[in-house]
């Protein structure tokens, strides 16, 4: 709605937003279809947003960050959603820098977080493996103890930043058998790093230009200071702790993009022409633009809560999990009619709404697929 005003702005966060917005335009959008032919954003786009003080945005100064909250990051996530810029993977840069804040040694947040936070380091989260995605139980990924280092041997599948990664927290097993009680997370930086391989930057569906890739790990030696938090055994609960942060990632990504679709196709809608006058003039485009302004309404309206939650540190995992599934779906839905409003075009990959929709999908799957969320709702009713 035009109107409408998230509640948790104000003057410095829409200083701080035209700002974001001149520098997407500038560095990003000009450069988006040469990013989707060779998968990956490139490093010199991180720096470039790390020198403008567009990374690590809710990380205090202490540790090298910008020292705002997280409203600054949704900021950042919603002007790349609703231009389609699926490809800079902020989200989960983020995440790994709040692994290191919620859960790291003072020494390993000064260590890394700075670099993080300059672009220097491109995080990445090396969880899912060929056999094991929602259910972390099923993990492979062996670290054992050797002297003054952990040895690494295992494999990564659908690695988010995986091909540009410089710091990959890998989740992995210190003690098979023990269940959740074995995992534990390592802090790999991968320069140099001998037995460690990026292998193809995997070809899917939608985020083209996203370098989701695979990692291989042989016989890696890992310094035991780089073990997140110092202690074994902890891995599980580390992640778990994470989870409502990363699924609001997902759900206010998830609303600026049916913000960015509907915005679009109310703009095509006014300039095509069918039979004689503009398309938007037909009964039919206006009760489904009026379906779609309100589900998206409805949506930001929730995330709206979600955010202001976050930041006052009381959003509970069913809340997020609830977001994350509803929105996305949602998010789906609006984009879908969003594609059939534009006809022929709408298929067509040159079209925003053609690639939102591509990209839009993976949305109900990663971060812990709708079902998943669905089951834990339900576990609390």
């Amino acid at each position: 709605m035009k109107d409408y005003v998230s509640p948790w702005m104000d003057e410095d966060l829409s200083i701080f937003r035209d700002a974001v917005a001149r520098f997407l335009e500038a560095e990003m959008v000009p450069n988006e279809a040469q990013w989707r032919k060779q998968q990956n954003v490139g490093k010199e786009i991180w720096r470039k947003a790390g020198a403008m003080g567009l990374l690590c945005t809710d990380i205090s100064t202490e540790y090298g960050g910008v020292g705002g909250d997280f409203r600054h990051e949704v900021v950042l996530y919603e002007e790349l959603a609703r231009r389609g810029l699926s490809g800079f993977g902020q989200g989960v840069h983020s995440i790994c820098a709040h692994y290191l804040v919620n859960h790291g040694t003072e020494e390993q947040k000064h260590r890394f977080l700075p670099r993080m936070a300059r672009g220097e380091l491109i995080g990445a989260i090396g969880m899912t493996e060929p056999g094991a995605g929602s259910d972390l139980q099923g993990l492979r990924t062996r670290a054992i103890r050797e002297g003054g280092d952990y040895l690494i041997n295992g494999s990564k599948i659908f690695i988010t930043n995986g091909y540009l990664a410089d710091l990959i927290a890998v989740v992995v097993k210190t003690e098979p058998g023990a269940g959740a009680k074995g995992t534990s997370i390592l802090m790999v930086e991968t320069a140099n790093l001998q037995g460690f391989r990026v292998g193809r930057i995997l070809d899917k569906m939608g985020m083209k230009s996203q370098d989701t890739a695979e990692l291989f790990f042989e016989d890696v030696r890992v310094p035991t200071a780089n073990l997140l938090g110092g202690a074994e055994g902890q891995g599980f609960y580390q992640l778990m702790g994470d989870l409502p942060y990363e699924r609001a990632i997902i759900a206010v990504a998830a609303v600026g993009a049916m913000e960015g679709a509907v915005a679009e196709t109310i703009k095509y809608v006014k300039e095509r022409k069918a039979f004689g006058k503009s398309i938007a003039e037909f009964q039919n485009t206006k009760f489904k633009l009026a379906e779609a302004a309100t589900k998206t309404q409805v949506a930001r309206v929730f995330v709206d809560t979600c955010i202001s939650r976050i930041v006052a540190g009381t959003l509970d995992t069913v809340t997020a999990s609830m977001a994350k599934y509803w929105v996305t779906d949602a998010q789906q839905e609006v984009i879908d009619e969003c594609v059939q409003l534009h006809g022929g075009y709408g298929y067509m990959n040159e079209y925003l709404v053609c690639r939102m929709f591509a990209d839009a999908r993976v949305q109900r799957i990663y971060g812990g697929t709708n079902e998943i969320m669905k089951e834990l709702i339900s576990r609390a009713l």
